[in-house]
């Protein structure tokens, strides 16, 4: 096995939210979240908070989010539904019933509230984060990419948004010039990423060695 397949391999896994993965020399799963008010963004399958719910709401919400976070997937979704009654104005929620529609396999009923929460606010850039991974996981590579593309059009400092660019340049678009600038920017957005540090020391290395054989052949 080359190392460049070797090294995609553990990429892919690490993606898919394998936890713990045997014979890749890779911290066990990127760590997307900056922890810094500004850039702070959710990782996949984490709860999505918002700042914008009124104070008459917000313990409804806060009690859906904890749910959530604590795996209690049933009790979050019926939260989040009875605070939508209420305020379905708020596309936080929404974003989040798809997060739980799409750990459960549902992309049908996730497509859904992530198409409620865009109609809410066309330009959030959580429901279009989130669109562009269901789009990722469906083929619709292009697709995706103009999702994520439009997320930090709409929130430049989106962290999630240019990992998953990254991703998808990378390992699906085989753009690597472009791969290579979303996981920098994404690196100067969060904590040093030991795993995406890799990942950009391998690209470069890669983009180094085709312009050298493009060199050779000229």
């Amino acid at each position: 096995m080359s190392l460049h397949r070797f090294i995609s391999g553990c990429r892919f896994a690490s993606l898919l939210g394998v936890l713990a993965l045997v014979g890749c020399a890779t911290d066990p799963q990127p760590r997307p979240d900056s922890g810094q008010a500004d850039s702070q963004v959710p990782a996949e399958g984490q709860p999505i908070e918002t700042r914008d719910v009124p104070a008459r709401a917000l313990t409804l919400f806060e009690q859906a989010v904890a749910a959530m976070a604590s795996g209690d997937s049933i009790d979050a979704e019926l939260r989040f539904q009875e605070f939508l009654l209420q305020y379905p104005e708020y596309a936080s929620a929404h974003v989040n019933l798809a997060i739980i529609f799409t750990a459960r396999g549902d992309d049908q009923a996730a497509e859904k509230s992530l198409a409620d929460a865009l109609a809410v606010s066309p330009d959030y850039p959580q429901a279009l984060n989130q669109l562009g991974m269901l789009l990722r996981r469906q083929g619709k590579f292009q697709e995706a990419e103009a999702a994520y593309l439009k997320a930090v059009t709409a929130r430049p400092n989106y962290a999630l948004a240019h990992y998953n660019l990254g991703v998808l340049n990378d390992l699906y678009l085989q753009r690597l010039d472009v791969a290579l600038s979303h996981y920098e920017r994404y690196q100067e957005l969060t904590d040093a990423d030991k795993q995406v540090s890799r990942w950009i020391a391998d690209l470069k290395r890669r983009i180094t060695a085709t312009q050298r054989s493009a060199n050779v052949t000229e």
